[in-house]
């Protein structure tokens, strides 16, 4: 059976390009479009549709507010699709603490119809195999286990982490339980630009670490966390005893840039055994080939489990690679990680 889409959004020219551009996918069905939260309500009940995509920045009501109710009275996976400002950026990590499932940018400078057309038909079907019911009581287990780790010492180790959708909770999770003396850590997580500047920003706001987006040329040093800028590739690099990350352009890396596989390749060349891989909730296969030359080059690599995980993709490639050497439930993934640094 099709996924069954409903398009939210008020702008008549972006619903008429999402509705015939998913409508090219066999496997999707747009069963309708709508101008606002309160027509969605209407065809929500009449079409009952898997997933639905969501503007947030809508007349008469605001995506955020509709996604609340939409969540407490009707939960449904959604995918907000925003505009490419700052103010659509922060609307849009509120909208995953909200409840929604992943974000997409519109088309327009970041991405082209096509690019964003074939990204947005993965996340719509990575999407319609999630259980939001699932995904709410999993954001309970982890409002309720937050950890207060320590480390004695410092330690130079480099940790890297993956993740796609359900990352931002659970990279949310593992760094508001690390102390902030824990190793440098590179993060790539699948997001739009100027979107991972706003997770960036959240997450330092959170956390006892250092947390930014990244920029060319920056060390790695204990305490920090640094997030690849969306649009942009993450690699490691290193200079005598001093690693630094290069931030750059390049072609989309299992259709993903920032790429996983880019950063997790660059970490077993650079930094070998004197990396711990992490890889986390996500949809397809980015990072699983880099992580199994992490493990080849000495890394100690952690996969989530498919009970924590949103969509259990990324971390199930690279369990059937070999590329793992503990798969654990989120919860108990910050704890691993202090022990192998």
């Amino acid at each position: 059976m099709p996924i069954k889409v409903l398009v939210v959004d008020d702008s008549a020219v972006v619903r008429n390009i999402l509705a015939r551009e998913l409508a090219s996918d066999p496997d999707i069905d747009v069963v309708d479009t709508a101008p606002d939260p309160y027509i969605a309500r209407e065809q929500i009940a009449k079409f009952k549709p898997d997933v639905i995509t969501l503007d947030i920045e809508m007349p008469r009501m605001d995506g955020i507010t509709f996604l609340r109710k939409l969540m407490k009275h009707y939960p449904m996976p959604v995918i907000v699709v925003s505009s490419l400002t700052q103010k659509g950026s922060d609307l849009a990590m509120e909208a995953l603490y909200q409840g929604a499932v992943d974000v997409m940018c519109k088309p327009g400078r970041a991405y082209t119809v096509g690019d964003m057309t074939m990204s947005l038909i993965e996340k719509i079907k990575a999407a319609a195999r999630v259980r939001v019911e699932d995904l709410g009581a999993i954001n309970d287990q982890l409002l309720h286990s937050k950890n207060n780790l320590s480390l004695t010492r410092t330690t130079n180790k480099v940790v890297a982490m993956g993740a796609s959708t359900g990352g931002t909770q659970a990279l949310e999770y593992i760094l508001t339980s690390l102390p902030p003396n824990s190793p440098g850590i590179l993060i790539v997580q699948h997001m739009p630009e100027r979107f991972t500047k706003s997770f960036a920003s959240r997450l330092n706001d959170l956390c006892k670490l250092d947390v930014r987006e990244a920029c060319d040329g920056d060390r790695i040093v204990p305490g920090t966390a640094l997030l690849a800028p969306g649009n942009k590739h993450m690699v490691l690099r290193r200079s005598g005893a001093t690693y630094y990350v290069e931030v750059k352009d390049g072609p989309l890396v299992k259709r993903q840039r920032p790429s996983v596989e880019v950063l997790f390749s660059s970490v077993a060349k650079y930094a070998g055994a004197n990396a711990i891989g992490v890889i986390l909730t996500g949809m397809g296969s980015d990072g699983a080939d880099g992580m199994f030359k992490m493990k080849q080059n000495g890394a100690v690599n952690i996969a989530q489990d498919e009970e924590s995980c949103v969509v259990f993709g990324m971390p199930s490639e690279a369990i059937k690679l070999d590329a793992v050497d503990n798969v654990l439930p989120l919860v108990e993934i910050p704890e691993a990680v202090l022990r192998h640094a």
